[in-house]
């Protein structure tokens, strides 16, 4: 049976992976609404959630209403919280929509997803209720010039937005909310029509091209004079002050007018992101939160996403002192943390879900590859994190083809590129998602047949569109290089994956384990494949080894290995290296041994490849190792070595093999010590190079 047969729904269909705040068509509202999985963490968030809020409905006074309007919703690429927040917001807007002739409500929806009685009938009850809803990715609202004003500027632009003022120039208005307040604003925009034949709203952004319409349509309107008006108009753009008391009084106001249980929410996505490490943009969103709380008492919430919790966020923060923030984890007391395991459950209820009549015939695939499949997918002692593997029949129906570990991983390999600047903005404001990162690798796999696994590199191209042209660069270059297998680039991209994930060593066998395309792959035959993939690639200085790990090279990376592979070895360097890791680090630089039985210390002379090591001695004991870099390695049988050994001249003979990985490691070590000594440090990124050699040296000794 081919794979793509065995899922529930098309593995082919579009799937809106990735939730955007501005995305708003009918298709998208139903498709999130429709395939939103309340998993059982996510219940558990909903639960808290309301009732914190319908305490402060119920009772705004003794719930500290005020207190509890903000809510923090943290969870990294692929935990769900975009779409989280996205589903409430349709919810509390009472948004319906209507496919294939039938309308729906957003309450609707969630009626149909909610196992517990009490919380459905508390969703009901307080959700959609007299309330607006205002959503909005804070990144693509935002003017950024306004430095410390741009959280606040977003927040009246938005508010602006939702009375049906300008959303372009606060100034104007404020023109028209004070018109409205006095009943006026319907006159204004009348007038302004009979002058100019053209709507106010049409031509508000250009307003400073109609000065004098506008100044004629306020006196006729306001009963002022045409100078008067003409002075205000001059003026209105610099006298405006933006505040957070003005804003919060602004909103009381709204909702006053509205009545007096109205309320208003504010969904704002990506809030971490957008303030990254500036102190400042923090205490401007505390500052706005606690107002909001006090002048609207506990009507006016902000709900915001964010990849880190809060407590990460201020411990990132490069102009903050703690008691700068010791208010901010007050005022956002509802805390919602989305974890890897509400990723795995969407995946698997959206995506990966099975045919009735195919679920018998996968366990009955699993049962006899039990045993082969834990052999199969394992992973060295030294990973740092616990990479899953499957337990029984029915966690392999639900994972596959995919293994429950490449999960956790694929979100690690995220969050990680991201962190290590190896992309570009798309990845930082979640232009991607794990759910696509999944779907992509099914399809890929959607033409074979059952017994086939997902191997890593087929997540590729799920994230090459928003990598940085220098890395994109490299591994397309690599894949025109005709000294290179097709194999070899599967293997690069697959190095590339992990190469800033700490836990996660890149060894050959960590390689088979994340290669294996099926479950009844020959390992070893596997494991040769990937070793001439390593040495041709190697060879190309497209990645670099350290010990025994392989790690991927990005173009300065590469740039600094040749230089490194091309550094000259003064005659007997690597057996003076040699010589110091034997005597000064391995045997601790002891220059005298003791014979027990006597208690009597004799000298001791060291020798590598007869080179002394720490000064000729007269008289004493001798130990001479002799290693590949001799020259008169190969003489040095074993007859000789005992013989030398068993003479009356207190000396002993130490050969040691002729290790190609020893060779080339102390070449290695030697050439990129020479090379980093010399090297100017001046260019920040170079430094982080150098930096990265020097722990791998250190490592490699």
């Amino acid at each position: 049976m081919k794979i793509k047969e065995i899922f529930k729904k098309d593995i082919f269909r579009a799937i809106n992976g990735v939730i955007k705040a501005e995305q708003k068509d009918e298709a998208s509202i139903y498709q999130e609404l429709d395939e939103l999985v309340l998993t059982k963490e996510l219940n558990g968030h909903l639960d808290r959630f309301f009732s914190v809020y319908s305490d402060t409905v119920d009772d705004p006074i003794s719930s500290d209403a005020a207190g509890k309007v903000g809510v923090w919703v943290s969870g990294f690429f692929g935990s769900g919280k975009s779409h989280f927040i996205k589903a409430l917001y349709y919810l509390f807007a009472n948004t319906s929509v209507e496919m294939s002739g039938k309308k729906k409500t957003a309450l609707q929806f969630f009626e149909e997803k909610i196992n517990d009685a009490m919380l459905s009938g508390t969703v009901k009850r307080v959700a959609g209720k007299d309330i607006d809803a205002i959503l909005f990715n804070i990144d693509s609202k935002a003017d950024q010039s306004r430095g410390r004003e741009a959280i606040l500027s977003v927040f009246l632009k938005v508010l602006n937005e939702l009375q049906g003022y300008s959303p372009d120039h606060p100034h104007i208005a404020h023109m028209e909310r004070y018109l409205d307040k006095k009943g006026q604003i319907e006159d204004f925009k009348r007038e302004y029509r009979t002058l100019t034949n053209e709507q106010w709203e049409d031509r508000r952004v250009d307003w400073q091209f109609n000065q004098d319409e506008i100044v004629k349509s306020l006196t006729r309107v306001l009963g002022q004079s045409e100078e008067s008006c003409h002075r205000w108009i001059d003026h209105a753009e610099t006298d405006f002050s933006l505040t957070v008391e003005n804003f919060a009084r602004w909103v009381k106001e709204y909702l006053d007018a509205k009545g007096p249980s109205h309320r208003l929410f504010f969904f704002v996505d990506e809030i971490g992101q957008f303030i990254g490490s500036d102190g400042h943009l923090m205490l401007s969103l505390q500052t706005i939160v606690e107002n909001l709380g006090v002048v609207c008492a506990g009507r006016a919430w902000v709900v915001v996403t964010s990849q880190e919790d809060i407590d990460t966020v201020l411990g990132s923060l490069s102009n903050a002192r703690t008691n700068d923030f010791s208010k901010i984890q007050g005022r956002f007391k509802t805390r919602i943390s989305l974890s890897s395991s509400n990723t795995d459950e969407v995946i698997q209820r959206r995506l990966l879900e099975k045919k009735d009549d195919c679920i018998a015939g996968l366990k009955k695939l699993y049962t006899p590859n039990a045993d082969i499949l834990k052999n199969q997918l394992t992973f060295t002692s030294d990973t740092g994190m616990t990479l899953l593997s499957y337990n029984n029949p029915d966690e392999f129906v639900s994972n596959y083809p995919f293994v429950p570990y490449q999960f956790k991983l694929i979100q690690k390999v995220f969050e990680t590129i991201r962190r290590a600047g190896a992309t570009g903005l798309h990845l930082s404001r979640g232009e991607r998602s794990m759910l696509d990162a999944f779907q992509f690798a099914a399809q890929q796999a959607a033409s074979k047949e059952t017994g086939v696994l997902v191997p890593l590199y087929w997540f590729y191209p799920s994230i090459e569109s928003f990598l940085d042209t220098a890395v994109k660069r490299t591994i397309d270059q690599a894949g025109q290089n005709k000294t290179l297998h097709e194999y070899d680039i599967s293997i690069l991209k697959a190095l590339f994956m992990i190469r800033y994930i700490q836990e996660v060593k890149g060894n050959v066998d960590n390689l088979v384990t994340l290669c294996i395309e099926g479950i009844d792959e020959d390992r070893l035959n596997l494991r040769k494949k990937i070793e001439e993939s390593l040495l041709r690639l190697e060879k190309e200085t497209l990645i670099a080894r350290s010990g025994e790990n392989y790690y991927f090279l990005t173009n300065e990376e590469q740039d600094v290995s040749r230089e490194i592979k091309n550094v000259e070895l003064g005659f007997g360097d690597e057996s003076r290296t040699l010589s110091k890791i034997i005597f000064e680090d391995i045997y601790r630089g002891e220059k005298k041994h003791r014979y027990v039985k006597t208690g009597k210390d004799f000298d001791l002379l060291r020798m590598c490849d007869l080179q002394v090591c720490g000064g000729r001695i007269d008289r004493g004991l001798t130990i001479s190792v002799i290693s590949a870099f001799y020259d008169e390695y190969p003489l040095y049988g074993s007859h000789r070595c005992i013989g030398e050994s068993t003479n009356d001249n207190g000396c002993i003979v130490i050969k040691l093999p002729d290790s190609d990985l020893i060779g080339k490691e102390i070449q290695t070590f030697l050439k990129t010590e020479k090379y980093i000594a010399r090297k100017n440090e001046g260019n920040p990124e170079i430094k982080r190079i150098l930096d990265e050699r020097k722990s791998e040296n250190r490592e490699r000794k």
